[in-house]
Order: structure tokens, then sequence, then C-alpha cells
């Protein structure tokens, strides 16, 4: 037996020994290895797309975006008044939740409040919002100081932070404390008793679930669960998790890393597909509250070490799937702007200087190393090197993501469990105007992990979501991303697109978007 047929033996052994436990019936159920393991659950709480995907299994929208990146009814139609002031969102019929009871106006409102104080595009909604209120059942009416230009675009937002609809008991829970019950509306529910972080997750077909008539489309549509079961597995290893889908023991993987895509091509029932074409952007975070990060020099000479290019080799490999872009608002996007060679050729000289003019005392910067996430776990090595030609200590901590999630929304010092940098990657849709983009965020303590406090930014974020006229908002774009440059809020690393495989003769109706999601999906 060659190495490889080996490799594939051990792989189906040891998937398998935890697949013969499953009670579920193999030809409806779904066994996926997603992109990191399943910990936090409050799909609010955290930004996570991890917890993103798992909220559009066991949650619904009010609003969704198609293929076309337009704003649909999902569980409401809406109407607006004349002034554009009022704004009327009436729930369809046959919504309940898991637990059997009815979805109500009174479970909308506060969960749509609690998702506008921890989200960026929320926030900026939010300060437009006279009143939000229950006017009948099934009817929520949105009051406003002033006519608002994105109100459809913040309501159906397609990720994170998603506005997803829950109880009134739950959604009343504090905005920075996780809740405690997962009974949602959506297409499948949770099976909370065999959750096994680290193992596995496992959600079933809500039976009384009502799809739109539409066909689906994008995030938009009829949701349609065509299997029985769905087993999210965590198999931390890339090599294992792709022996595991050849040897024929799961049916896809989300987000295999690209130096595995020989090795799967060869094979001629695993379809390698790419499901979110828009692409992503990856980016490191810095924290603004703690020293040397505080200082903006310190922070504008990570920029001017960085060379992107040996990010993007280490993390995706391929040329043909990644590209070099320094634009904060995403490359190849109406209000993408470039910045010549800054990001793309280094200028060690100018970081150093940078460096020595914020007073940087040689406290190692702790990176954090999310090793099990395959869209970033090899770019903190390349940051160590980078920065420690300029002249950066740096203490590279490695843990899970879910860790890193968990650890990221701390505001401690460093020295005392809190953390100076981290990276994570966004979907284009998410990045691409500066309302959305939650990196953009200059709001303070309201601003996203990282905390930057910059009025001058959220003033041109406000003006940005008034405005109606298209070069208005080009213009006010362009000023958003020289002030993010000129701040050195966040490092942008580059763009890649994201591939999934899965075997083609099994399974099919993956359907492409900014998220992965499981509906529509049927088993052969």
């Amino acid at each position: 037996m060659s190495m490889f047929g080996k490799r594939i033996a051990l792989a189906a052994g040891l998937i398998g020994l935890s697949l013969l436990g499953s009670t579920a019936q193999a030809q409806t159920t779904l066994r996926v290895v997603a992109h990191s393991d399943l910990k936090v659950l409050d799909p609010i709480w955290t930004t996570a797309y991890i917890t993103r995907n798992h909220g559009y299994l066991v949650y619904d929208t009010l609003l969704a975006q198609d293929s076309d990146l337009r704003i649909r009814p999902q569980m409401a139609d809406w109407k607006v008044s004349a002034d554009k002031l009022v704004w009327t969102f009436t729930l369809r019929d046959g919504l309940e939740w898991h637990d059997g009871q009815p979805v109500t106006s009174e479970d909308v409102v506060p969960s749509l409040k609690r998702w506008a104080e921890r989200d960026g595009m929320g926030q900026q909604l939010w300060q437009f919002v006279k009143e939000i209120k229950a006017v009948d059942p099934r009817t929520v009416e949105l009051v406003l100081k002033e006519p608002y230009g994105l109100v459809l675009e913040s309501l159906g937002k397609p990720s994170s932070t998603v506005p997803f609809i829950m109880p009134k008991r739950v959604a009343e829970t504090p905005s920075n404390q996780q809740i405690k019950e997962f009974v949602g509306s959506g297409p499948f529910i949770l099976k909370l008793d065999e959750w096994k972080p680290g193992d596995k997750v496992v959600y079933v077909k809500n039976p009384k679930y009502k799809p739109r008539a539409e066909p689906p489309s994008g995030l938009a549509g009829g949701k349609v669960a065509k299997v029985d079961r769905i087993e999210w597995l965590s198999i931390p290893d890339p090599l294992t998790a792709a022996n595991a889908l050849l040897a024929g023991e799961i049916d896809m993987i989300e987000l295999p890393p690209p130096d595995l895509f020989p090795v799967l091509k060869e094979d001629k029932n695993i379809e390698l597909y790419g499901w979110n074409a828009l692409g992503s952007q990856i980016i490191a975070r810095m924290n603004h509250l703690h020293a040397p990060f505080n200082n903006v020099k310190a922070r504008q000479a990570v920029l001017y070490a960085t060379a992107q290019e040996d990010y993007l080799k280490a993390q995706v490999g391929d040329e043909a799937i990644y590209s070099t872009c320094n634009a904060p608002l995403v490359c190849g996007t109406p209000n993408g702007k470039t910045y010549g060679d800054l990001l793309i050729k280094p200028d060690l000289d100018k970081a150093r200087q940078l460096l020595k003019e914020s007073g940087y005392d040689g406290t190692p910067i702790v990176i954090l190393h999310a090793t099990d996430l395959q869209s970033s776990n090899r770019l903190p090595q390349v940051a160590k090197a980078q920065l420690e030609k300029v002249g950066f200590k740096v203490d590279m901590q490695s843990m899970d993501w879910q860790s890193v999630v968990s650890r990221r929304a701390k505001k401690d010092p460093p020295a005392q469990g809190g953390w100076h940098m981290f990276f994570t990657t966004s979907v284009a849709v998410d990045s691409a105007n500066p309302v959305a983009n939650i990196f953009t965020s200059g709001g303070c303590e309201k601003a996203w992990f990282g905390w930057p406090c910059d009025e001058a930014l959220e003033k041109l974020r406000i003006a940005y979501a008034r405005a109606t006229d298209d070069a208005e908002k080009k213009a006010l774009a362009d000023k958003v991303q020289d002030r993010i440059m000129e701040q050195a809020h966040y490092l942008v690393v580059g763009q890649y697109k994201a591939f999934g495989a899965y075997r083609k003769e099994r399974m099919q109706g993956w359907l492409p978007g900014p998220a992965a999601v499981f509906w529509n999906i049927s088993k052969k």
C-alpha cells in the first residue's frame, strides 16, 4: 500500500470510529467538516463566522440578500411612508419557534435592539431611530428621526453580525452577555444534548418550518431542509479531513486549504466548489487600548513593515486564488481605493523610525495564533518575522480559534490575559462599504475588537449613510479609507477566493453566497 493509501486507511479508521456511534440514518445525514470548531453559540455576541453559520441554521432574518445582492423579504414584507420616516414590517404567516410558540412582533423588537447594540451597521442605523414598536402581533414599526439610506441594507445584512430574530425572553439578554437558550425559528434545530465541543455539533430538520415559495437565491428565498440531520465534525488536521472525504467518511469540507487542492482534484468523485465567488479579505487587528498600539506611530510602523505577498503565499499559496490589495474597502468593488506600494513593498527604515518615535519600550507583542483556522493559521508566523525585522519583540500565543474568539473580547492589558494583535477574514460583501465594514468603526467602546476611538472617522461613516448620490458616496468612501490608512486602524493583508470540496456522487444543491449554508443540499 502507498503512503497516501495508508493515510486514507488511517483516516477512515479514525473517523469511522466516531461515526459508527451515530443513530442517524446515513442516507439523510450530511457530514461536514466546517472551517472551525463551534464553541460560542450566540451569533450576536460574536462575529465569528462559524457562529454566523450556526445562526443561519437555527434562526431566521426579517430580510435577506439574494445572489444579485438585492434585499428581499424573508420573515417579513415591508413598506415605507412617503416621507421615508416610517418603515412597517409585516411578519408572514406560519412562523413558529422550535418550541411550538408563534413568532410575533414582540420577539422582533428586542432582537433588533440587541443586534444594534453589538453591530457597527446596527449602531449607525440606531442613531437615526426615533422608536421601534410592536403595533400588533404581526406588525413592527420602525420610526426614524430623519431619512436614512441604509435601512434595508442594515436589516438584511448577510454576514457578521447578522440581525437574527430570537424569542423575546432570549433577545432580552444583555448584549454583553451570551444567551443561554438556543430556540430559533429556522430550518434546523440544534441538538444541544449531542453538542460536544471539539467533537461534533448536530442539527436536525425542523419539521414545522415553512420556507418561502420563491426559489433559493443567495441567502434569500426558500430555505428548504432536504436532509434530516447535519453533523459538523471537528477534524482540525486538514490532511486527515481531506483523507476522510476521499475515503467517503464525510460528505463535504467547507474550506480545505489550497495546498490540498491537487490531492482532491485527483479523485473524480470530488468537486472543488467556489461557493464564495466574491472572495474574502484578510486583516490584522491591533488593540488600540494598550501600548504600544495606543500610539498611532506604532500602528503605522506595522503597516510600513508589511509585505502582503509573504502572508498570501504562506496562507493561500495559489496565485490564481489570491491577490495583493491595500484597499480597506476591497479591490474590485465600487468603493475600493488603493495606496501605491504601501503594504505591498515594505519600507523597513521608515517602519523602524516610526517605531522609535512611538516610544516602544520593547514589551513583547502578544499575537493570538489560531492553530485550527485554515483561513489564517499561518499568518501569525509571518507577522512575527516581519515585525521583528523592524524592532518589535513578539510573543506568539497558540490556541484554537474559539479561544481566540473569547480572548479577543477581553479589554485587559496583554500581560493580564489580553492581546495586541490577531488575524481574521471578512467576506467581501461585509467589507465593501464603510458602514457594513465592522473594522472601520471608530466608535470607541462600541467599536469592534481593538476598540479604536476616532470621532472624525465616525462622522465620515454617518455622512456616507446619509448620502443618496453615488458620486457623493464614493467621495466619502475615499475619505474613510484615507483616514483608516492615516491612523492605521487595521492592517489589510490581501484577498482570496474561498473554495469548498464535496463528494458530487453523494450530494448536490450547495448554494453559492457569502456564507456556507446548508439548506437546499440533498443526499443522492
